[in-house]
Parts: C-alpha cells; structure tokens; sequence
C-alpha cells in the first residue's frame, strides 16, 4: 500500500498553513497514496503566546481540522493529522491533538501528546510544554486502511513503554508526528524512530516539520518512514513543505516476527529495589 508523508514548515498564520495541508491532501491523493500523514503542529507553530492564542480554537471550532476533513473527502484519502494545538486542556491549558480522519472526512481518533517535552538545551534554546499544555492519559490506536495505527506524537518517541504497550495491543504501524529541533534530530532522530520499530516490529512512520519557521525556530525534518527490521524506507531530508511517498507491505511484519519472536517472548518481570 502506498502512503504519503507531508513535510511542512508551518508557520504563524493558521489560514496559509491550512492552505498548505489541504493542498498536500490533494496531492498525496493524485499521487495514489491511500494514506497521508502530517507533522507535529501542523495547524500552527508560533512561540509568541499571545499572538498564537488569537487563533486557538477548540477541535470542533478549528478551520484547519475542517479544511483537511473536507479535503480528504473530496479525495477519498485517509488522513493522520499528526497533531494541532487546541482549546480544551485541564486548568485553562491546551492540547496538543492528533486526528485520524477517514476518507469520508469522519474523525475516527483523537490523541492527546502524553509525555511534554520540558527541558533547556546546550544552545540556550528551552521548552515549557507542560506550562502551555495538558498530557494526555490514553494510548490510543485506530483502525485504518493501513491496518491498525498506533498514535504517539514527538518528544512520546523516547519513551519505549508507550510503543511496547501499542505494539502489544495489535498496532501494526507506529505514526510519530514531530519538530525535533536541529540539535535533537542530529543526535537522536534516527536511531530512535529505527529502535522503536524494531523493537515493536512494526512499520514506523514519522512526518516532520523542517527548515527556519517564522518564529525563529529550526526544525530538522527528515520525516522517515521505518520497515519493521529497522530498513529506512524513505528519508526526505531537509526538504520543505513537500509530500514523500512509500510503500509498505504489512505482510513484512509477519515475515520479521516469524524470524525474531521477540513480541512473543517478552515477559513480565519484578523490578529491584531503589538504589542506595
């Protein structure tokens, strides 16, 4: 089956970046993909708070959710909205929100980021999710034309519990919607996005912001997607707001679990005692 990845640089007004996606629906649709996925914050990327708050809006209000679910009926693609920013968060806060949305334009599954990305680089660059957003509680997968998806976003990647408990559950493809910074995506994109598929023996696939945002942030792109044996499938590099295309055969998983059980072997253990 084929499948699309859209590989945005999103910027401050809400109103141009829906007009990048829904383009990218169309495209990915013209070019055969059954499926597209999207990046982390596809709907917008602004770290001016005040400025961003002005176009908040809850899932049911949000012109760029509309816009993409129009576009994916009137192509009759599949699409995974890897995640926006959204009204709705406990004590005042948001929710940064992934969509599965199916060729009818119909929302299948909602997922809110668990793990929030809080931490100051080497650079002088620091990041506060936690102080703008609520974490989600729920891992979530969703059927699909793919077969089952399970849903994660960005920083959800270093966490190897969520993708063992996904994997458990049935998901077949892993979706990692991101914006890793530069620094971050040199050192650890890929190698992480390789460990959880193989690790999960799933498909991997992970659609990226990249370049200079209007905001002044850099992201590293590179959306990839992963066969289950850890085979990088396709690497878009540093291209910006382009749509990508792969082929996955899920007959693959079976064909990895077959030659490594590892799902089959993986036990419940008692953890030790605190260190002194």
């Amino acid at each position: 089956m084929r499948i699309a990845l859209y590989q945005a640089r999103t910027g401050i007004d809400p109103a141009a970046n829906a007009d990048d996606v829904a383009g990218a629906v169309r495209e990915a649709a013209a070019g055969g993909a059954a499926m597209l996925f999207t990046p982390e914050m596809s709907g917008l990327l602004d770290q001016d708070r005040a400025r961003a708050s002005r176009h908040l809006r809850t899932d049911e209000d949000d012109p760029l959710l509309a816009a993409v679910r129009e576009a994916a009926a009137e192509a009759g693609i599949w699409v995974h909205l890897g995640s926006l920013a959204l009204l709705g968060g406990e004590g005042g806060r948001l929710v940064n929100r992934g969509f599965v949305i199916d060729p009818g334009g119909t929302i299948l599954a909602r997922y809110d980021k668990i793990h929030l990305f809080d931490v100051d680089l080497a650079t002088g660059e620091s990041w506060r999710e936690s102080a703008a957003y609520s974490p989600g509680g729920s891992a979530v997968i969703a059927d699909t034309a793919l077969g089952p998806l399970g849903l994660s976003i960005c920083y959800d990647l270093r966490f190897a519990s969520l993708y063992a408990a996904l994997s458990e559950a049935g998901a077949a493809v892993l979706s990692i919607p991101a914006a890793f910074t530069v620094p971050t995506g040199q050192a650890h994109w890929h190698v992480l996005l390789r460990a959880r598929a193989i690790e999960s023996q799933c498909f991997v696939v992970a659609a990226a912001q990249c370049g200079a945002h209007e905001d002044g942030r850099r992201t590293y792109g590179h959306s990839l997607v992963v066969g289950p044996w850890g085979e990088v499938l396709l690497d878009m590099g540093a291209a910006e707001r382009a749509v990508g295309y792969a082929e996955i055969d899920l007959a693959a998983i079976d064909e990895v679990r077959g030659r490594l059980p590892v799902l089959r072997h993986r036990r419940a253990f008692a953890l030790p005692e605190p260190a002194r």
